[in-house]
């Protein structure tokens, strides 16, 4: 089956691009966008619409497949690429993947997903969004060229053997309406949750943590006053963005001594810690999350830390990995480009042991979020993140009916 078009057509996102740098220095919230001037290059304001690009490719039997190129929430942060805007995306499009594309046979899709992945332009890989939403795309075409389902398509072309296919734990996130969703969450009995956005000290960490404990202890009581199953038992992951580093100045004991007394406010509910600390690079970062782990490990503790910031790439998440550095792996999709590399970094982590998360950001389109649910059900990751947006339902839903589609599909 041949590619005879390529088609473009500029989209939205679920969610909005921030400057995360000018979230961290205190901007202001007001209502819903922020005051203050953005400090990450290519911002205009501290929260923007989020771009997206839908890449449809047009087979030679009339069929089209879909992939969408978008890029994370806090773009331009963590080593991540710069600002994702369309226009600039277009361009490059036309010029670097229209001419390689058209012609080409899609019967299967990872050695041309790898070709895309590596395109240069001005001597650097053309961005991340870009590469991801066209490997979507070439995902998607393979799929249809062959009448499967791109999850099977994967294990295809993978050689990944588990003969079942199952469900993924659903991971929702809440945004800052750190309430009102978590109830939607318990009511639709999400496995993980709620995420809660912990980017700012003052007004949602507290200077001593104190305020992250209140609503661990809250949401532990949510749980079981809402849920007339007590066999119900999510598993609470919260993402910090760092700030408990910033608290106790990256100390490792005592933000192990933190994190117990946070484990012990959860209890007898697992808790996740998503990124503890950020050292502003990849390799501090590393060395804190390892040292993290280990001293986590050493005492016989349940809590279990995420990794996320510094974590980006295929060769970043097999860094953490060989390292130890966390219990978890954010495989964050929009950040590794090809969708080429999220397979390989799932893969990579259930070799190494390490708990696969397939994520992404609630910056994402319903397009790239089904494709990336096929790929955690055929990589059977650990969980998946609900996607996109912030309104919790919307993702949940998207997600979770993909992922049953698909799995009745297969099993027909």
């Amino acid at each position: 089956m041949k590619i005879i078009d390529v088609i473009y057509s500029e989209s939205l996102t679920g969610f909005y691009f921030d400057d995360q740098l000018a979230i961290k220095a205190g901007a202001h919230q007001d209502v819903f966008r922020y005051d203050g001037k953005p400090l990450t290059p290519k911002f205009n304001y501290i929260r923007q619409k989020g771009e997206a690009i839908s890449i449809m490719i047009v087979l030679e039997d009339g069929q089209v497949a879909i992939g969408d190129a978008a890029a994370v929430q806090y773009s331009g942060a963590g080593g991540r690429d710069p600002l994702f805007q369309s226009k600039e995306g277009i361009y490059e499009l036309n010029k670097f993947i229209k001419p390689l594309l058209i012609g080409k046979d899609i019967s299967s899709f990872k050695d041309l997903a790898i070709e895309v992945d590596s395109l240069k332009s001005n001597g650097k890989l053309i961005h991340t969004a870009l590469r991801y939403g066209v490997t979507q795309a070439l995902l998607d075409a393979a799929a249809k060229a062959n009448k499967v389902t791109m999850a099977q398509q994967v294990r295809k072309e993978y050689n990944i053997e588990t003969i079942e296919y199952k469900r993924v734990p659903l991971f929702a996130q809440c945004g800052d309406d750190r309430y009102s969703n978590v109830d939607k969450m318990i009511i639709k009995r999400v496995e993980v949750m709620p995420h809660a956005l912990i980017n700012h000290i003052e007004t949602k960490l507290g200077y001593q943590g104190e305020i992250l404990k209140e609503y661990i202890v809250w949401l532990k009581n949510r749980v079981q006053y809402l849920s007339s199953d007590k066999s119900y038992k999510p598993i609470f992951h919260i993402d910090v963005y760092g700030t408990i580093g910033i608290i106790f100045d990256n100390n490792v004991k005592q933000i192990f001594e933190y994190l117990k007394e946070l484990e012990n406010a959860a209890y007898p509910f697992t808790l996740r810690i998503e990124g503890p600390v950020d050292a502003g690079n990849r390799e501090d970062t590393m060395i804190a999350l390892r040292d993290i782990t280990k001293i986590i490990n050493d005492n016989n503790s349940t809590v279990e830390i995420v990794a996320d910031e510094w974590c980006n790439t295929l060769d970043d998440v097999k860094y953490f990995a060989d390292n130890n550095a966390g219990h978890m792996l954010q495989v964050k999709t929009p950040d590794l480009g090809g969708v080429n590399n999220i397979i390989e970094a799932l893969l990579y982590c259930k070799e190494r042991n390490i708990g696969a998360y397939s994520g992404g950001t609630c910056n994402e389109t319903n397009i790239s979020a089904e494709v990336t649910t096929n790929i955690a059900i055929a990589c059977e990751a650990k969980q998946c993140l609900a996607k996109p947006g912030m309104g919790t339902d919307e993702g949940i839903m998207i997600v979770n009916n993909v992922m049953n589609r698909t799995l009745a599909l297969i099993n027909r």
